[in-house]
This record gives structure tokens, C-alpha cells and sequence, in this order.
């Protein structure tokens, strides 16, 4: 076995202990990437275990990805049932079994022209095929917000700015907040713009990690975790978010993307484009787990919330100037 998480290791050792005594298939090797994402190997198969904290949250995933398939997504993977005694409970985590892909020799990143676009086509076919079933899973998974969630984020980074501002000067935070505020205010006048339909079933997660392109160069959208049911804008949103710092903040650079060129004309949106929520989500998260100790995290956000200020602000300024 090999180990990427330390002080976990008994865990590990109890976890395949129990795997090998569920499993038909002969285990010959388990590598977890995280405690509820592992890969197990047998002599006939690979797959990919995933944890989940409720045996609900696993059918739905599984019922979920399977309306994908048979609907005509195909960039994604499915559960697979191999031979076992039970289902697999273990410490309180239900795990699913699900196919293996195996992954590309470069991993995807959105710092490639290429791979910008290519995961803009695919995150446009999903949102298409899941508008074909959507209504089907409207009393089953969480409608889509923003407004609300930024507020939210917003309001539990102004309760650590006593912390936060021993690392970026007063400037720098009064100008994220004004960003924010200003951002909110104006998504607020058109709220319609975020709630409306059309709907789709929305990915919610639309970071490089969740992109991920396999040993022949076909891109698959993977970790549905957090869908919900909403406009597709909020997941261009949330994606024009991850890939901007690739972009050095630059609206013409974004404008030249075809799924973005109508959403650039509607005002709303650039006021949402406004919002740091980068910056807050991770600052909230840093402290919260007290991770700013760790050099690499704390290198990692101030290069995001100060090397990246004067280009943000420069954009930001552009979308001000555009939204009058």
C-alpha cells in the first residue's frame, strides 16, 4: 500500500482489512489520494472508491450518474456493483465503487488556452443534457443560490479580518470589501439573472481537479458532489472565477470565449464577476483549519489575494466602467 496522508495509516490498515474480507476479487493493491477517495486494485479490476457520510448521498450519486449515461453524457464514469458479501460500511463511510479512468500523463490545468476551452465545451454539454432531466431531480437535490451564499462568505471574512490583516494591509481589505459590496448590490438590483429559468443541473465545483483527462486525451467532468438545479450561468460564473488568474485578470482575454460573450452583456453578471470569492472562500478556509502556518498555503494566498491585487483591481475597474 502506499500511504499519501500521514497518521492515517492504522486507519488504512483496518479499512483494507475490511475491503479484502468484502471483496470476492483478490485485492492485490489499495492507494487512497484522500481518506474517502481510494483506489483499489484486483487481479481482474481497478476502481475507484469514494466515501459518503449518508447511504442516501451514494444512491443518489449513483442514480445520478447513471441518467447522465443514459442520456447521452458520456465524459464522466459510472458505479459498477463488482461481487460482494455487503455493502461496503466502514467506520461510518458508505463507500461506492466506481469505473477507473485512467488518467492522462499531464494532468489538466486551466493554464493552457487549450484546456480553458475544451473544459468550457464539455461543462456546456453537461448543462445541455442534464436540461433534459432536471425536473426529475427537483425534490431530491438543493436548488442553486448566490446571492445568499456570497452574503454568507462575505460576512464570515469580515468576522476574521482581525486575523487577516496581520497578512494584507488595510488598503488591500478595504478594497476587497468594496468589491464585494459593490458586486452584491448590483447582482441584487437584477436578481432574476441568478434564480430564473431556464434550468439545468448545475456541477458546482468547476475547479481544474474536476476536470480530468484520461490516458488517450479524452476529457471527463468527474465529483458531483455538489450539484444543484439552476441557470447555467452560475457555473460559467464560478468558472470565468478559476480561470481569470490564467486570463492576468484580462476582460478582452475572457470576452473572446463564445459561452461568455452574451453573459457579458448583461449587467448583473458583470457585477458578479466583481465578487472576490477566491479570495474569501480561501482565507475563511485557511483560518478556520489554521493552516497559515503551512508556507506553501500561506505563499499560495498571498500570491492570490496580493499578487494578483493590482490586475484584479484593473479588472474590476473595466467592469465598473462597463456595467454604468
Amino acid at each position: 500500500m502506499t500511504f499519501k496522508q500521514k497518521g492515517d495509516d492504522d486507519y488504512f490498515i483496518r479499512l483494507l482489512s475490511y475491503l479484502r474480507s468484502q471483496f470476492k476479487e483478490s485485492i492485490i493493491e489499495m492507494v487512497p489520494y484522500r481518506k474517502s477517495v481510494i483506489l483499489i486494485k484486483t487481479e481482474k479490476n481497478t476502481y475507484m472508491l469514494k466515501g459518503f457520510h449518508t447511504n442516501k448521498r451514494l444512491r443518489l450519486q449513483e442514480a445520478f450518474t447513471s441518467t447522465l449515461r443514459s442520456e447521452g453524457f458520456e465524459k464522466t464514469y459510472l458505479f459498477v456493483h463488482p461481487e460482494i458479501k455487503d455493502p461496503l460500511f466502514f467506520e461510518g463511510t458508505y463507500f461506492g465503487c466506481m469505473e477507473y479512468i485512467s488518467p492522462n500523463k499531464t494532468p489538466f490545468s486551466f493554464q493552457s488556452q487549450k484546456n480553458r476551452q475544451e473544459g468550457l465545451e464539455l461543462l456546456e454539454q453537461f448543462h445541455k443534457v442534464t436540461s433534459s432531466f432536471e425536473s426529475r431531480y427537483r425534490t431530491i437535490i438543493p436548488k442553486g443560490i448566490i446571492i445568499e451564499k456570497w452574503k454568507d462568505r462575505g460576512a464570515a471574512f469580515a468576522s476574521n479580518l482581525s486575523t487577516i490583516k496581520y497578512f494584507i494591509n488595510e488598503q488591500i481589505l478595504a478594497d476587497m470589501l468594496d468589491w464585494a459590496n459593490w458586486s452584491l448590490s448590483g447582482m441584487e438590483k437584477d436578481r432574476s439573472l441568478f434564480i430564473n429559468e431556464p434550468f439545468c443541473i448545475l456541477h458546482g465545483d468547476v475547479a481544474h481537479h474536476n476536470f480530468l483527462r484520461d490516458s488517450k486525451g479524452s476529457l471527463h467532468l468527474i465529483d458531483f458532489d455538489l450539484i444543484s438545479i439552476g441557470p447555467a450561468l452560475l457555473d460559467y460564473l464560478q468558472y470565468a472565477n478559476r480561470i481569470l488568474p490564467s486570463l492576468d485578470w484580462s476582460f478582452e482575454r475572457l470576452s473572446l470565449y463564445p459561452q461568455f460573450q452574451s453573459l457579458l452583456n448583461e449587467k448583473a453578471f458583470l457585477y458578479a464577476l466583481a465578487f472576490p470569492a477566491d479570495i474569501f472562500r480561501e482565507w475563511n478556509r485557511l483560518i478556520r483549519e489554521g493552516s497559515y502556518r503551512d508556507q506553501h498555503k500561506y505563499n499560495q494566498m498571498m500570491n492570490l489575494s496580493v499578487g494578483q491585487y493590482y490586475s484584479r483591481k484593473k479588472f474590476i475597474d473595466t467592469l465598473k466602467k462597463l456595467a454604468k
